[in-house]
């Protein structure tokens, strides 16, 4: 039986369009409610799909989740979760070793997997995996655990899928889940647009991993990194790739894991282009990034305005999801593109920032290059006049323009190396609310590097080996 389905998905970015499956007809199909929501479902959608064969639920599909060994799973160490694990069942999961080719894998279901592999080695190839339906009834069951995502490997599996596609349209509708130490999937020419909140395009949690060649993402719900990972990281690992987000608090990435990328597109429209959390890391080469973040956005019954806007945040919310230390972002070249705001802000954590060779634009004129300075706790991001940033930021081969501003309870170590020139100020800021007696800025200039210095700037040490052009301002060394 044929079901063809229309679909108009109004996105630029989306370059790929070739998802159609074909295969022999099958008795097996789906139930037609179904089938029906697919046909409903799917008016955002480029493609045109045709689908000949389905993959009906197994007699395990609501087994509790299980270790390899048979074990009930345990989270892994390293943070508290909730009172359990909240992975909810599945309409089809697969607990034995085994490969499946063209098959279509679906759910309408509330806090339901359309397909989950558990404990098993598992290979998958053109298939179409569709989250049509079904509430969510616990966002952190969706963004610490995968219940309600589209495919969810766990219990030490091993996953690998290529040549398929995946479409969610479901709250907590991640598109491919990883969870668990030992668990992993592998997807290569794998294309996955998610449309509601909370509904990344790759997700990594619970120190499992994640490795990504050439995947297509489009995110359109609030909440839905098109990299994304919370609770318990991992490591990720991507390769090209095309990644778009169009909601608010939707980044292109959300680091509380190890990711990094390797030749891609990176764009978000409405939010960051990127986030990293607490101790995690961010390490981008030859990628084009681009953040859009919008200064007001709509969290749970309410409008905020966002207290800073930016395209590269790093900071501690201190919600438990990110352990605490030194996150570390580094980009190798490529180009970085902030539309509004600052480009870099760091609040409520240590970091390191590293770029080399990176093409740096920021058409916001307003904007500053890097801001390090405290919030103001209102949304629990560390003790106001104490939650300031401490940043370890270097430069190499690098181009920069815009000023460098740091406030009274935070701290900058700033090395402008070889081959590099920043035209700009370093700017000193009061926060109301504290003062350190370590705060301020430490520069260092290595020989063949250039400061040319925009406005009247303080440092409070100065190292210097390369050349200053102060054009008639005054540059002020609180400590000599």
């Amino acid at each position: 039986m044929k079901y063809k389905l229309t679909v108009l998905l109004a996105c630029a970015l989306l370059l790929s369009a070739d998802l159609a499956q074909a295969a022999d007809k099958k008795d097996n199909v789906l139930p037609k409610r179904f089938s029906d929501a697919m046909t409903w479902n799917l008016q955002n959608r480029v493609e045109d799909i045709t689908i000949t064969k389905v993959a009906v639920p197994a007699d395990n599909a609501k087994q509790a989740p299980r270790s390899p060994q048979g074990e009930p799973m345990t989270p892994p160490p390293g943070f508290n979760p909730p009172d359990h694990i909240t992975q909810g069942s599945a309409a089809r999961n697969m607990t034995e070793n085994g490969s499946v080719e063209d098959q279509v894998f679906g759910s309408t279901g509330h806090d339901e997997n359309a397909l989950r592999v558990t404990g098993a080695t598992v290979s998958l190839k053109n298939v179409e995996i569709m989250k049509q339906e079904g509430n969510s009834s616990s966002t952190e069951g969706g963004d610490f655990y995968g219940m309600n995502a589209a495919l969810l490997a766990t219990g030490g599996a091993q996953v690998t899928i290529e040549d398929s596609s995946v479409h969610s349209a479901a709250p907590n509708g991640n598109g491919l889940f990883s969870y668990g130490k030992g668990t992993k999937i592998s997807a290569r020419n794998v294309k996955i647009i998610t449309e509601d909140h909370n509904s990344g395009g790759i997700q990594t949690t619970g120190g499992a991993a994640t490795e990504a060649e050439n995947l297509t993402i489009y995110t359109k719900g609030n909440s839905s990194a098109a990299i994304r990972s919370d609770r318990g990281g991992g490591t990720v690992s991507v390769k090209g790739g095309i990644f778009y987000t169009a909601g608010y608090g939707s980044p292109a990435i959300y680091s509380t894991a190890d990711i990094s990328i390797e030749g891609a597109v990176l764009s978000a429209s409405r939010s960051e282009g990127a986030v990293i959390e607490g101790k995690n890391s961010i390490a981008l080469k030859n990628c084009r990034l681009t953040g859009n973040m919008a200064d007001t956005r709509v969290m749970g019954e309410e409008t905020i305005k966002e207290e800073n806007v930016h395209t590269v945040m790093i900071y501690q919310s201190m919600s438990g999801d990110a352990e605490e230390g030194t996150s570390s972002f580094s980009m190798e070249g490529g180009s970085l593109i902030s539309k509004k705001g600052d480009i870099f802000y760091v609040t409520n954590t240590d970091c390191t920032i590293h770029l080399d060779n990176v093409k740096i634009k920021n058409e916001d004129p307003a904007g500053v290059l890097l801001r390090v300075s405290g919030n103001s706790g209102a949304r629990g991001w560390g003790k106001t006049g104490s939650n300031g940033g401490k940043a370890l930021f270097t430069a190499e081969n690098q181009q920069m323009e815009g000023n460098i501003l740091v406030d009274s309870i935070s701290r900058l170590a700033m090395t402008l190396g070889k081959n590099s020139r920043w035209d700009g100020a370093l700017l000193q800021e009061t926060n109301d609310q504290g003062h350190d007696k370590d705060a301020g800025a430490d520069l260092t200039i290595e020989k063949g590097a250039t400061w040319n210095m925009t406005a009247d700037s303080t440092v409070h040490t100065l190292h210097n080996e390369g050349k200053i052009v102060t054009n008639g301002h005054t540059l002020t060394v609180l400590k000599k």
